[in-house]
């Protein structure tokens, strides 16, 4: 494996742990600023916000530079914002460093998908995203819950300041591990957006809003459903969450491994997987046993689709592909908040606490229809769906769909 994996891998679990152990410090945070739980909930969505607005400003900003130095660069933001929090003294200097710390996100995911293919064979290339999202995914496995324990223990802001330091470790990996032959700039601004121009592209970004949307929507509620629905003692949530994340984990390394040797055939059965896993937990959430098995399978079918999509993505805007690689990374945040929004448009109306997991089945159905459509259409268009990860620096041929 190839040394700049790893510090793409630390650099993402630092990131991965910003964005989440914020959702267990809550309270400790509300109560600090003397706010209510809605002002402080502003420290969640306008961190995903912030993630997709710097998705595309940010990345479009930086197309010209050696991406090497920019990966650098973001971590130093990312650096920036997470002191700012640890130091906050008031409700607003926190906002803001969230909102600093989230700008480095998406950029960093979507070059650093790039930079990770670059560094493996063009048939290892799925994979190599995958390590790079494994620092996502330990962060939920591993970090949310140990951070949100130093924080209950230290106080919330010690919770930062061990994000601060990882982010300094992160900095100097990449600057040692990543070589700089495989970090060269793309042609410009104008070239980035021409990729925009394949059909492929668009599917592809609507199948990850939908995909995402769709697990989102049934986890963003998934405490009320673990305690009003499966009937588990409030204590207990996070150590089940460590099961979802657990499926993360496993779910992303399979999910790359598989989308190296057939892409779309991959991405269609993982989308398929999920639905029947989301029925099967609406059916069955008053059944603890049963309630146990879906969180893990939940959590590996919908995080197994995000290495193969990120690579679809780049695989259609081959010629170009750091933007569309952070749009794409904005995509997976859009759809966190349309199942997240649906998922309470379902709770408000009174349909129960498993309506979010339905609401989310609904939306991966409709992930799966437009990811056949892209499948489909990408087969007339260029002969063959593309059965594997290729290079991300080859012409695609016939990527528009008409």
């Amino acid at each position: 494996m190839p040394a700049g994996l790893i510090a793409l891998a630390l650099g993402g679990f630092g990131i991965g742990l910003t964005e989440f152990v914020i959702m267990g410090l809550l309270p400790e945070v509300a109560a600090d600023f003397q706010v209510s739980e809605a002002s402080a909930g502003w420290f969640i969505s306008g961190y995903a916000l912030s993630v997709t607005v710097g998705a595309l400003l940010v990345t479009a900003a930086v197309t010209r530079l050696p991406r090497k130095p920019v990966l650098m660069g973001l971590l130093v933001l990312f650096i920036a914002g997470n002191f700012l929090s640890a130091i906050a003294d008031s409700y607003t200097a926190m906002l803001i460093g969230r909102i600093v710390a989230a700008l480095c996100h998406g950029a960093f995911f979507g070059i650093g998908s790039v930079v990770a293919a670059s560094l493996v064979p063009s048939h290892k290339k799925a994979g190599a995203i995958a390590i790079m999202f494994t620092g996502l995914t330990a962060a939920n496995v591993l970090g949310v819950p140990f951070g949100t324990l130093l924080g209950q223990n230290f106080g919330w802001r010690s919770t930062f300041w061990a994000i601060t330091a990882i982010g300094v470790i992160a900095l100097l990996g990449i600057a040692l591990m990543v070589p700089k032959a495989s970090t060269e700039p793309t042609k410009g601004l104008r070239s980035e957006l021409g990729a925009f121009k394949s059909g492929q592209v668009w599917l592809s970004i609507v199948v990850t809003i939908l995909g995402f949307g769709g697990m989102f929507g049934a986890f963003t509620y998934i405490a009320f459903t673990l305690t009003e629905v499966s009937g588990f003692e409030s204590g207990a949530v996070p150590w089940l969450l460590v099961l979802f994340g657990g499926g993360l984990f496993v779910g992303n390394f399979l999910g790359g491994k598989a989308a190296d040797k057939a892409l779309d055939k991959t991405l269609i059965v993982i989308l398929a997987g999920l639905v029947v896993v989301l029925v099967f937990f609406a059916l069955t959430a008053s059944n603890g046993i049963a309630t146990l098995i879906s969180l893990a399978l939940m959590g590996g079918f919908g995080f197994a689709t995000v290495p193969g999509l990120q690579m679809r993505v780049m695989h259609f805007a081959s010629t170009a592909p750091t933007l569309a690689s952070g749009a794409n990374i904005g995509a997976f945040n859009l759809g966190n908040a349309l199942g997240a929004w649906l998922g309470g448009v379902t709770i408000t109306a009174g349909l129960g606490y498993t309506s979010p997991i339905w609401a989310g089945a609904g939306i991966t159905v409709a992930a799966l229809v437009v990811m056949v459509i892209a499948a489909v259409t990408a087969m007339r268009g260029e002969g063959a769906a593309p059965a594997a990860a290729s290079d991300v620096e080859r012409e695609p041929r016939g990527a528009t769909v008409a």
